[in-house]
């Protein structure tokens, strides 16, 4: 796995990976591959597994298992599907057609609108409708739940998309509208190449209109309460009263407008564009959505241009892959509790929460040991530290999916009804106290989280996976790999945007002048030094975008305080730290794609996987470790190295 002609000291990921990469090949239904795919493809096939088993026996009508199998054989049945054509979407393109004025296309829209991301984490906000929607707590105001609006209303990943005149931007808007033109030439609409002009044309206004990445993040930026009146009287052409009616939201007195000049900006182009216009954007809208429940020339058609142009990936994912995966979205708890009851024993659970005490434990006695952090400021930092909640696996709740409808014949009804359903799940929570204890992931999924309103943390079963977690593996290498992610997790309540949150998750500048002085000096560091990085020839990672993702973490500490004092063994040549930071960089060990790697430079808050792994420079353990020195490429003079916390 390792290139051991490459000096650590030049190129961390390089020597951890570059012999593996060397050999890697990226499977052709992929956008990138490693370790992530790896511990991906694992929890994959337990889940297909897992969803035919659901159908052995033919459980009860109305049960978890008959919903997961009744979902996943609809999606399956491509012969009905190609049989039912565009049938299943008649009523709804019927509807658009028949929009006669303003007021009714407000109605539409409104009925349209569907809980959205977590705007605090999200990789992307780019949504097919005209705005998003995200229910939690109010950022102020911890004890109350509220809605917030977020911009949506475009077909690519991000603003740059419309806006940048660089070439490899203008080659893909001219794709993205040959695509439009295909999509509705093949629903059977007339005059499909000026329609495809037109809808562009106003996805361009659209971004035009859209916040900036960087700014969608800062939330003092988005902090804004305002009533129904307001939203008529300071985003006008957009009739307000008739969109948020059929919403279901005609009760709800106050919404926080997270971007608030983009809400005005997209109402007023409901105002001022022709309604036809309109009607075309969200008919194909309708159709590109639904693609993946349609016959196989929409599907091809999708991912011809979101696979093949966008993400430069050849082929498209299996079905049965892609029916996996829908299940998981729309009956994601269903699957999940039957997932842990077979893949996550207890004893799993408690060697990871011992992770996670002994990460606190760290993060604990570094802010204790910050000689620039005043007494206040550590009680505050303390108390986060103390009030964390973290879930491990699985949450202690489990979603009740009894009053959704899942028919076996009916895979685009049976998605639409899941989202319906999910809609109506984050509307009730308005009228509830604050779950402090949700989850935001299914157990069944890859990846990690950090939820600053919540001052809580998710970590799903399936990530708890050799090769990031192994019960049965080294201290060092578990430290280093999962010990790593949940320390990053840890770390970003008190990164850019986590430091902005007390342990209630209220957002409150809870530091002295010059703590937050010192935060934000030592925060810019890492912004230029990222800045500085170039994956792809003239194409900069953007510090600031990313600042949040490449904060390092306190897992080295943690890992020296599961040591209780004794020498760690050496193992196959390697110390123990040796080891550490060895299990740190083959973690992020990936191959990409081209085109993948470019829309995660532009639309994603985390820097690619290589230099994220030259985190390991800002470390001073990590240069004794590997006897790195001056004149080696990755070498910081010790006043240069990044320490935030």
């Amino acid at each position: 796995m390792r290139d051991l002609a490459v000096k650590p000291g030049d190129d961390f990921d390089d020597y951890a990976n570059g012999g593996w990469r060397k050999r890697a090949e990226i499977p052709a239904d992929r956008s990138s591959t490693g370790v992530g795919l790896e511990v991906f493809l694992k929890a994959e096939q337990r889940n297909a597994d897992l969803i035919r088993e659901a159908a052995d026996g033919q459980p009860p009508p109305g049960t978890p298992r008959r919903m997961i199998a009744d979902y996943y054989a609809a999606f399956m049945d491509t012969a009905g599907i190609e049989k039912r054509g565009l049938d299943p979407l008649r009523e709804e393109l019927s509807k658009i057609k028949a929009i006669d004025s303003k007021t009714a296309l407000a109605r539409a829209m409104g009925q349209r609108l569907r809980a959205d991301v977590d705007p605090l984490n999200a990789t992307n906000f780019w949504t097919e409708n005209l705005f998003g929607l995200f229910v939690t707590q109010a950022l102020e105001d911890p004890a109350h739940t509220v809605p917030y609006l977020l911009q949506g209303g475009l077909g690519l990943p991000d603003r740059e998309y419309f806006v940048s005149n660089q070439p490899e931007m203008v080659k893909i808007r001219a794709a993205y509208q040959v695509y439009v033109r295909e999509m509705l030439k093949l629903a059977g609409i007339n005059d499909s190449t000026a329609r495809a002009e037109r809808i562009v044309a106003l996805e361009s206004k659209i971004a035009t209109a859209h916040l900036d990445r960087t700014t969608s993040q800062d939330p003092h930026k988005a902090n804004n309460s305002w009533s129904v009146t307001q939203l008529s009287s300071s985003a006008p052409g957009l009739d307000w009263k008739a969109y948020l009616t059929a919403a279901g939201l005609e009760k709800q007195p106050t919404f926080i407008v997270w971007m608030p000049e983009a809400t005005k900006g997209l109402s007023a182009l409901v105002g001022s564009e022709s309604l036809e216009t309109w009607k075309n954007w969200m008919t194909f809208h309708i159709l590109n959505r639904s693609a993946y429940y349609l016959p196989k020339a929409y599907d091809d058609l999708h991912f011809g241009f979101y696979g093949k142009t966008l993400q430069g990936t050849p082929e498209q994912r299996a079905r049965w892959k892609r029916a996996v995966s829908n299940v998981n979205i729309d009956l994601g708890d269903a699957v999940g509790k039957i997932y842990v009851a077979k893949y996550f024993p207890p004893s799993s659970k408690a060697e990871v929460q011992a992770i996670v005490k002994n990460l606190l434990a760290a993060f604990d006695r570094r802010v204790d040991a910050l000689d620039w952090m005043a007494p206040a400021t550590k009680a505050q930092a303390k108390a986060k530290i103390e009030t964390l909640k973290v879930g491990v696996g699985y949450p202690e709740t489990w979603r009740d999916y009894s009053s959704l409808v899942i028919r076996r014949d009916d895979a685009l009804g049976n998605a639409w009804r899941a989202n319906e359903w999910e809609y109506q799940h984050q509307l009730s929570k308005l009228a509830q106290p604050v779950d402090r204890g949700e989850w935001w992931m299914t157990p069944q999924t890859v990846n990690a989280v950090n939820l600053p309103l919540q001052n809580a943390l998710n970590f799903p079963a399936a990530i708890l996976e050799a090769p990031f977690f192994d019960v049965k593996a080294d201290a060092a290498a578990n430290y280093g790999s999962i010990g790593a992610t949940i320390g990053h997790e840890i770390s970003h309540s008190f990164d850019n945007t986590g430091a902005d949150f007390n342990a209630a998750g209220k957002m409150e500048n809870w530091w002295t002048p010059p703590d937050l002085t010192h935060f934000t000096e030592a925060s810019k560091k890492l912004v230029d030094q990222y800045s500085a990085y170039e994956p792809l020839p003239g194409v900069h990672i953007n510090g600031e975008q990313t600042l949040g993702e490449n904060i390092a973490d306190v897992a080295y500490d943690a890992y020296h305080l599961s040591l209780r004092g004794k020498p760690a063994p050496l193992i196959d040549g390697l110390t123990g730290d040796q080891r550490f930071f060895l299990a740190f960089a083959q973690g992020w060990r990936t191959k990409t794609r081209e085109p993948a790697l470019r829309v995660q430079i532009v639309a994603d808050g985390h820097a690619p996987a290589p230099e994220r792994a030259r985190t390991v420079r800002n470390i001073d353990s990590w240069y004794d470790a590997y006897d790195v020195k001056s004149g080696q490429k990755l070498y910081l003079a010790p006043g240069d190295r990044v320490r935030i916390w």
